[in-house]
This record gives C-alpha cells, sequence and structure tokens, in this order.
C-alpha cells in the first residue's frame, strides 16, 4: 500500500527545507522549500519563486538563487519551466526562458529540477532501475488531461519508478464546483458531496490512483501528510491571492 510521511525540517545555509528521504536512497537530493527564508516583501513573504504572480523580479531571482544553494548548484543550473495546466514533458537540457510544460526530467546529475506549487501536487518520480528523475506539476487541470501518464512514458518501466507527492491541498480545503467534480465523479472516493452544487475534491487520491493505474506499485509511492491548507508554512492560492510559489527541487546524486 502506498504510504504517508511527514517531512523534517532541515537548516541548509540560509533556508529551512523539507529532505524527501526515500529518494536519498535511490540517488536523487530532493527537498521541499517553505515560504520563509527569502527576501520578497508581502503578500509574497518571503521565498516566493514564482516570477509570474507580481512579485519584484529581483526578488524572485535572490530566492531562487538561495534555493539553488540548498540544492548544491549554481543559480544558472536550477531549472524550471512555466507551467501551464498541461501534459508537456521536457528534458531538463531542451528547457529555455519562453519554454512550458508541466514535467521536467533528467538523467544528469549537474543540474538541479524545480516544479512550483501553491496547492497543486509536486511529484517526484525516480527510476530505480537507471538514472531518470522527474518532476510533476499536477493541478486538477494536469490529472485531468493524463499528466502523470504522460510524465512516466519517459520512463522504461513503470514498476521499477518510484513516486512521491509532496505538501498540496486537502480534500478537506478544496472545495470545487461541478464543472471541477464532474471530471472525477468516477474516481471511487475522490469526490465528496459539500452541499448544494459543491463538493470536496481529493488531488492526492486522485493521483495515487493514477499512478498505480499506470503501473507504479503501490508499496512505491509515498505521499507528504502536510498540506497547504491555510497557507501559513507553504503557499497557498486558496488561502491568499495574490501569493507566492513554493518549489519541489531534485537533484541526482553526483
Amino acid at each position: 500500500m502506498s504510504s504517508d510521511v511527514v517531512l523534517r525540517a532541515e537548516q541548509r545555509g540560509q533556508l529551512t527545507v523539507y529532505p524527501v528521504e526515500i529518494a536519498r536512497g535511490l540517488g536523487v537530493d530532493a527537498f521541499v522549500s517553505d515560504r520563509f527564508g527569502g527576501v520578497s516583501a508581502a503578500p509574497y513573504d518571503t521565498l516566493n519563486l514564482g516570477d509570474h504572480v507580481g512579485d519584484r523580479l529581483d526578488d524572485v531571482t535572490e530566492n531562487r538563487r538561495r534555493v539553488a544553494s540548498a540544492a548544491g548548484v549554481d543559480a544558472t543550473q536550477l531549472v524550471t519551466v512555466k507551467q501551464v495546466h498541461g501534459t508537456d514533458v521536457l528534458d531538463a537540457s531542451l528547457v529555455t526562458p519562453s519554454s512550458e510544460a508541466d514535467a521536467l526530467t533528467s538523467e544528469r546529475d549537474d543540474v538541479a529540477l524545480a516544479i512550483l506549487v501553491a496547492d497543486c501536487i509536486p511529484i517526484l518520480l525516480i527510476d530505480a532501475a537507471t538514472n531518470r528523475f522527474a518532476l510533476v506539476h499536477a493541478g486538477w487541470r494536469g490529472l485531468q488531461r493524463g499528466v502523470i501518464a504522460a510524465a512516466l512514458s519517459h520512463f522504461n518501466d513503470a514498476a521499477t519508478t518510484h513516486a512521491f507527492l509532496g505538501p498540496c491541498i486537502s480534500r478537506e480545503g478544496y472545495q470545487v464546483g461541478p464543472e471541477v467534480a464532474e471530471h472525477f465523479r468516477e474516481v471511487p472516493g475522490a469526490v465528496v458531496a459539500d452541499g448544494a452544487d459543491r463538493s470536496r475534491l481529493d488531488l492526492r487520491h486522485v493521483a495515487t490512483l493514477q499512478l498505480a493505474r499506470s503501473g507504479v506499485r503501490d508499496d512505491f509511492i509515498v505521499r507528504s501528510r502536510q498540506v497547504t491548507d491555510g497557507g501559513e508554512i507553504f503557499f497557498s492560492d486558496r488561502a491568499a491571492r495574490p501569493c507566492g510559489r513554493f518549489a519541489l527541487v531534485a537533484k541526482r546524486a553526483s
């Protein structure tokens, strides 16, 4: 069965980060950032990593430099991409400043990948049989469109692939209308009625089922117990708009 874990904080330079322990045994250094230790002013205070939310770009650049340092790379080696809630998967070597995608993959050990979120699920995929790893941005649109299956298609065998789901909004915190719920009503346990035409949607449950149905072993799926509800530790778009973005960061060990 899939398992849930509590991420433990660790100090790296100027930042407190939350390492993904299961990744270490698979040759990947991965961590989740929080919203502290950066230079951005409210409402992006302080470690906002998103350059598309209205924050000062100089502040975002400094925040990304600090995250890159925590990952052990230069700022130019921290690979991000414009995320558009789609299914495109890009190799990190092909990313340009104008690239759009919702999953990044690599086998290199000289770059760190980062996916930015503020309620959506950041997912780490690691192939135990090769050097391939990937990060996936999975909101309801990405899940509905098949971003997980698209990312897994870049792996040789889903059965040797481990998955980690980072902090995201909980079912209790995620009220949606019928235009969203209708896409997931056939997913057992994903949608719970919440009065009138409102529902609560469990993104982590949907992602877990999609991973399993794509061939990832249940016991290779690990989920963070931490959630973004309230936006106090991790940015939450539901809690405050505008708001910053935090990241799931991963680098193959040298």
